[in-house]
């Protein structure tokens, strides 16, 4: 297997989940801040970490599709003369 993809799994993607749990912190403390309530932590706020997840995944599986395509590749020989 390549290289680049272990430094993916093992590099990129704890980094990308990592910078999720901030931008979850930061809205959470900024949402704390202007006095929102309970309603909107239990509805507004666990749908937008849901779609930052989501957009996370999406991003990451973007990233190591070229990875995962060749391996799976198959290698063709032409035929003889």
């Amino acid at each position: 297997m390549k290289a680049s993809f272990f430094i993916k799994l093992f590099f990129v993607l704890p980094l990308i989940l990592f910078v999720d749990y901030i931008l979850m912190a930061l809205l959470g403390c900024t949402t704390c801040l202007f006095g929102l309530g309970e309603k909107f932590y239990c509805g507004t706020f666990c749908l937008a970490g849901k779609i930052i997840l989501v957009l996370s995944a999406i991003f990451f599986g973007y990233l190591i599709y070229p990875d995962i395509k060749s391996i799976f590749k198959s290698k063709r020989n032409g035929a003889s003369a």
